[in-house]
C-alpha cells in the first residue's frame, strides 16, 4: 500500500484525491497547506490522518511514501527539491517546474536519490491517447497536425474584476501556455518530437493588470512548430471556448479527434485513388471509420496507476528512472517528454518577453 499525501488544497488536488482513494493500492495520508486549519479540514473532509502546515513537516514524516504536488508551478521544483531531499517519490502537476533548467534540476536529484519524479499529463496515460497514436500509422507519413485545447476559465473572471489570481501570475510561472498550452505541446513532442523551430503569438491579459499579473502574461496563444517535410499548429486559450477538434493529416489519411485532453471519439478518414473528372480531382474508393474511446468519469486514475506502479518497482529493486509506466515506457522516458516540452514553452516564452522569477535566478531548495 503505498501513502501519499499531496501538497495544495485546490480542485485539482481534489480530483487527484478521488481517485486515489478509489485506488486500492494506495492510500490518502493528508494535505499539506500554507494555512494549518485549512490542510487539517480538508484532510479530514477526504479521508486522511494527518494535515500540515509546511512542506518541511511533511517531509519529515516518515508514514509518507510519496506526494502529489498540486502548488503554483513556481513552488514545485523547491518543493520537489525539499521531498527528495526526504527520499519522497512524487507526481508533480503539469506544467513540471517554471522552466527546462529547475526541471532537469529535479530530475538529476531524483535520479541520484532513485525516487521516482513523474509529470502528471493525463493525456500521456490515458488508453484512449494510446488508441489514438497506434492509428497514427494507418495515415502514412504525417505532414500537418493541428492541436488544440481552449476552455474559458473563471480565475479570467478575477482579471476583469482586477482581483489578482495565481493562474495569471508571472511570479507563479503561470499563464495559458503553462497551464493550458502545455496540453497541446506535450503531446505534440510525443507524436512528433522536438520541432526544429518554432513561431509564437501569445495573446496577452490587458496592459492594465500587470499590476496583478506582476508583468506580461498570456491568456491564449497559438504555436507553429517546424519539422522536416512537416508542420504542427498548436493552439490554446483560458479566456474564450474552442470547440474545434484535433487533425492529424497523414499522406493516406486524416485522423480527428474531439478532445486532446480528455479524448473519447475518434474518426479515420482514408483517402482512395485520386480520380480526374472532366477539370474536377476528387478521390475515389476512400474510407471512414468513426469510433468511441474509453472513457472514465477521471482519467487522473490512470496516471496514478502508472505512477504506484514505478514506484512499486523502484521499491522492489529496479532503478527509478528505469521502472515501467504501466505499458506507455519508462520513468526516463516521460522524463525525457517533459524536458522537451519545458524548452519549447521557454522558447516560445522567450519569444514574447514572458518571465518567470526562475529565468533570472537559481532554484532555492
Amino acid at each position: 500500500m503505498l501513502r501519499i499525501a499531496t501538497i495544495g488544497t485546490s480542485p485539482i488536488t481534489e480530483n487527484f484525491i478521488e481517485v486515489l482513494n478509489a485506488n486500492d493500492r494506495a492510500a490518502f495520508v493528508g494535505a499539506q497547506s500554507r494555512d494549518a486549519e485549512r490542510a487539517h479540514a480538508f484532510t479530514q473532509e477526504h479521508g486522511g490522518k494527518h494535515g500540515y502546515s509546511s512542506v518541511e513537516e511533511l517531509a519529515a514524516d516518515p508514514s509518507i511514501d510519496a506526494v502529489y504536488i498540486g502548488s503554483p508551478n513556481a513552488c514545485h521544483a523547491p518543493q520537489a527539491l525539499a521531498l527528495i531531499n526526504a527520499g519522497k517519490h512524487m507526481l508533480v502537476e503539469k506544467s513540471f517546474c517554471s522552466n527546462r533548467r529547475e526541471a532537469q534540476e529535479v530530475f538529476d536529484a531524483a535520479e541520484r536519490a532513485n525516487v521516482v519524479a513523474l509529470e502528471a499529463m493525463r493525456p500521456l496515460h490515458d488508453p484512449a491517447y494510446y488508441q489514438f497514436k497506434d492509428a497514427l500509422e494507418q495515415i502514412g507519413r504525417i505532414r500537418r497536425a493541428t492541436i488544440r485545447f481552449g476552455k474559458y476559465s473563471s480565475r479570467y473572471d478575477d482579471i476583469l474584476a482586477h482581483r489578482h489570481t495565481n493562474i495569471f501570475d508571472c511570479n507563479m510561472a503561470s499563464g495559458g501556455l503553462m497551464d493550458m498550452g502545455v496540453y497541446s505541446v506535450e503531446p505534440m513532442i510525443d507524436l512528433l518530437g522536438t520541432p526544429e523551430a518554432i513561431a509564437f503569438a501569445p495573446i496577452f491579459i490587458d496592459a492594465q493588470a500587470q499590476d496583478i499579473t506582476h508583468g506580461p502574461i498570456d491568456a491564449a496563444g497559438t504555436i507553429m512548430c517546424t519539422y522536416p517535410g512537416a508542420v504542427a499548429t498548436l493552439h490554446y486559450s483560458k479566456f474564450t471556448q474552442d470547440f474545434s477538434p484535433v487533425q492529424i493529416e497523414g499522406e493516406r489519411g486524416t485522423i480527428t479527434l474531439d478532445s486532446i485532453s480528455m479524448p473519447s471519439y475518434m474518426r479515420i478518414d482514408m483517402m482512395g485513388v485520386a480520380v480526374r473528372v472532366a477539370a474536377r480531382t476528387r478521390a475515389s474508393s476512400g474510407s471512414t471509420e468513426e469510433m468511441d474511446l474509453p472513457q472514465t468519469d477521471n482519467s487522473m486514475c490512470y496516471e496514478l496507476a502508472d505512477f504506484i506502479h514505478a514506484v512499486e518497482q523502484t521499491q522492489a529493486g529496479t532503478p527509478a528512472f528505469e521502472a515501467t509506466c504501466g505499458a506507455h515506457g519508462t520513468v526516463a522516458h516521460f522524463r525525457d517528454l517533459t524536458l522537451a516540452t519545458m524548452d519549447v514553452m521557454d522558447r516560445a516564452r522567450a519569444q514574447a518577453g514572458i518571465v518567470f522569477p526562475a529565468d533570472r535566478t537559481g532554484t532555492q531548495a
